[in-house]
């Protein structure tokens, strides 16, 4: 009996290190050899299956596979495609069925954010039901660092670190000018439910008046007055204000 083989997909906005999160998988199966043949990557992800244009990694040698660790992007190519339901698009569903049987794929693992987790549990529980199980794994990957159970997802840090390296930059070109100048600058970040980006921007105040002087947070209502007033009280304290709101804020 043939060793089961391994599908590993790439999905959503890439990260900074979504491809060491590659290595992780392909090494990983490498080092398991007795219970996993190949490992396939699919070109530009999900989509990749529905096109049966699967990357034999075991072409590639060690050395090219650790340095994905260092590779920015995403190495296979990814996507942003939503399985519709079962009942939706049934000819979808027998089509990856069709490559994943075809290949011998018993383990699909996919590299995203939440819409990535949804299809991999949608496929775990249709290849049950047509007979051909499929262990399905997801790999967490969203710089908004909001999927459940997780306690940080790759990629939140490197965003961490620019949002608070851009804002702290941004704020003191700002407090160079105000005097004659632009007084308020506003710098919108990603984080459409969840408002760990936005915090993280706070990393860049070391001292009272350092930039930001106000983050809007998606989870917490914007409030008009509130916020005007505060932008008033900082530019006559600090002669400037410097603002991060998360994409998602709403009143």
């Amino acid at each position: 009996m043939k060793k089961p083989n391994l599908f590993y997909a790439q999905s959503g906005g890439v990260t900074a290190v979504i491809n060491a999160s590659a290595c992780g998988v392909i090494e990983t199966a490498r080092a398991h050899k007795d219970k996993i043949g190949k490992v396939y990557a699919g070109l530009n992800g999900i989509v990749g299956a529905l096109n049966e244009e699967l990357i034999d990694t075991s072409k590639e040698s060690a050395s090219t596979i650790a340095a994905l660790r260092s590779t920015p992007a995403g190495a296979f190519g990814s996507c942003r495609y939503k399985l519709k339901s079962y009942a939706e698009n049934q000819r979808e569903y027998e089509r990856l069925m069709d490559v994943f049987q075809a290949h011998n794929i018993r383990y699909f693992l996919y590299n995203g954010g939440g819409d990535s987790q949804d299809t991999a549990n949608k496929i775990s529980q249709i290849s049950l039901d047509m007979g051909f199980p499929i262990t399905c794994i997801g790999v967490p990957k969203t710089v908004d660092n909001d999927l459940p159970i997780t306690d940080n997802c790759p990629g939140f840090g490197s965003v961490a670190k620019y949002v608070a390296v851009s804002i702290r930059e941004a704020g003191l070109d700002v407090a160079s000018m105000c005097d004659s100048s632009t007084k308020v600058f506003v710098m919108e970040v990603m984080g459409r439910h969840a408002g760990w980006i936005a915090g993280a921007a706070g990393l860049a105040s070391e001292e009272e008046g350092d930039a930001p002087h106000i983050i809007l947070f998606p989870e917490i209502a914007f409030n008009k007055v509130k916020f005007l007033k505060k932008v008033k009280s900082s530019v006559k304290k600090y002669g400037y204000c410097a603002i991060v709101v998360s994409e998602g804020a709403q009143n």
